[in-house]
């Protein structure tokens, strides 16, 4: 059966037993009071606001990680200890997060049994003294600086708040102090804030007027691939051929050939100069030429018709190489194509202009690849109005010996070509490094050097067509040596 709140109360103010009340007067209840009064006292000080900070005896400050590890490995070692954590071992050094006195904060009714039961357990306790680090030695992010002092603290790693410079002029001066002090890192380290505070207006309109901060910010969207901000920052200062260029340079990401032909096209019409746009021509003519050269040799490779494709065959597609190793490609596979063909060489070199000495090193390097040493000499030799035939090229001969032994021509072949080194020394030097010894004993002949060659004549085998010729010419009494 239910009562009505008016009997509750007659029954608890009649009755001999009382309901629990915080307002009791047990002494027990008052200590517990107290105590549960004086736990923000604990935790809160009054000094907090001097700005100091607390440590430990091992030096670190109470509250940070490696306090925290510190204090939960002394609780374990401790065990059920409910009083302050002691460090095991040593009762001098304790972790002190709080101060002794803090513990008698609040506490105004104190027994004398109480006193004494408190500095019995004081007696057996060592408490440590709170450590303070002034705030110099805090990490100093203040806003309160110069920009000069706070490039200077980011040139000496320091750590450095940037957020407080926040007007305009603020923004600059601290650019202008970065430039100032020659530090690239500390340019670049300013110019991302100035990028993620301002907006592009305004930050390409300040960095107009200063050419150093400029390159440094190219360089840094560069680098990281910001390429579309990369293009707004040259159309906004009117570079509007460098932002061609960026835009040109994504067809090297295009890797099949139509579509690279197809962007080629539509790079004609953005604003290069009459020379560059010329170049963009080539570009495509090359292309197309390629396309038709792979789709051909592909084919012929995989037939099995071609004997060239069969001997040497091809190990990349020549699809997007450069002119001159496009021009290589086809000496090395169809330089016996007929005059005029669109994949022989000599069509290729007319079509682009290619230069006399440029054609003539990319050929021999093909044909002395291929092992084709009668297609080397038809490659140097000129014939005269008379029908006189002589060797010739734009290129040092000394050159082409190196060529030629690199890719392993026949001792008569290095012979004729060491022959023609004009410069008699290094023809000597020649001779003797490929062993041509019948050059050199003709060139000590020349030379009248009867010394050299009587002791060039203990290198050459013994018996052998070299040393009798070579007697033959000390004997000769017609020769007039010079020593």
């Amino acid at each position: 059966m239910l009562k009505s709140r008016s009997d509750e109360e007659d029954y608890w103010n009649t009755n001999k037993f009382q309901a629990f009340t915080f307002d009791d007067e047990d002494d027990e209840l008052r200590e517990s009071k107290a105590a549960v009064s004086s736990l923000p006292r604990l935790t809160a000080d009054d000094d907090d606001d001097l700005g100091l900070e607390k440590v430990s005896w091992s030096g670190e400050p109470v509250g940070s990680i490696s306090w925290s590890v510190g204090e939960t490995a002394g609780a374990r070692v401790a065990g059920a200890d409910a009083g302050p954590v002691r460090v095991p071992g040593d009762p001098a050094k304790v972790n002190a997060g709080h101060l002794l006195g803090s513990l008698f904060k609040g506490r105004k009714n104190w027994t004398a049994s109480a006193s004494a039961e408190a500095w019995s357990r004081a007696a057996g306790t060592t408490w440590a003294p709170e450590i303070r680090l002034p705030r110099s030695h805090k990490p100093d992010l203040a806003g309160d600086r110069s920009p000069g002092e706070v490039v200077d603290r980011m040139r000496r790693g320091k750590a450095a708040s940037l957020e407080a410079f926040r007007c305009l002029s603020e923004k600059m001066e601290l650019l202008d102090s970065a430039v100032d002090a020659h530090d690239g890192d500390v340019v670049t380290a300013v110019l991302i804030f100035l990028k993620k505070s301002l907006s592009q207006e305004v930050l390409f309109g300040q960095l107009a007027s200063r050419r150093t901060a400029l390159m440094h910010f190219i360089n840094y969207l560069s680098e990281s691939g910001q390429r579309r901000l990369l293009l707004d920052l040259y159309r906004s200062l009117g570079r509007h051929e460098d932002a061609a260029l960026l835009q040109y340079r994504e067809h090297l990401g295009v890797a099949d050939g139509n579509e690279r032909r197809d962007f080629l096209n539509g790079c004609l019409s953005l604003s290069f100069c009459a020379e560059d746009r010329a170049h963009v021509r080539d570009q495509m003519a090359l292309l197309e030429r390629q396309m038709l050269l792979e789709a051909a040799d592909g084919e012929a490779q995989r037939s099995g018709k071609a004997e060239i494709f069969q001997k040497y065959p091809r190990k990349a597609s020549v699809l997007h190489l450069p002119l001159v190793t496009t021009l290589y490609y086809c000496c090395f596979y169809h330089y016996e194509r007929p005059e005029g063909s669109s994949d022989g060489p000599g069509e290729l070199r007319r079509s682009f202009k290619i230069s006399e000495k440029q054609f003539l090193v990319t050929a021999l390097s093909a044909l002395a690849k291929r092992k084709s040493w009668s297609h080397v000499d038809a490659l140097f030799t000129r014939r005269s109005w008379l029908g006189f035939t002589r060797k010739k090229s734009p290129l040092a001969f000394r050159k082409v010996v190196e060529v030629l032994h690199r890719n392993g021509a026949p001792a008569p072949v290095l012979r004729d070509y060491v022959g023609l080194v004009e410069d008699v020394d290094a023809r000597l030097a020649l001779a003797r490094k490929h062993k041509c010894h019948d050059l050199v004993i003709e060139t000590y002949r020349e030379l009248k050097e009867r010394r050299a060659l009587l002791a060039y004549r203990g290198q050459v085998e013994a018996g052998s067509a070299q040393e009798r010729k070579i007697d033959e010419l000390l004997a000769n009494a017609q020769i007039r040596w010079k020593n």
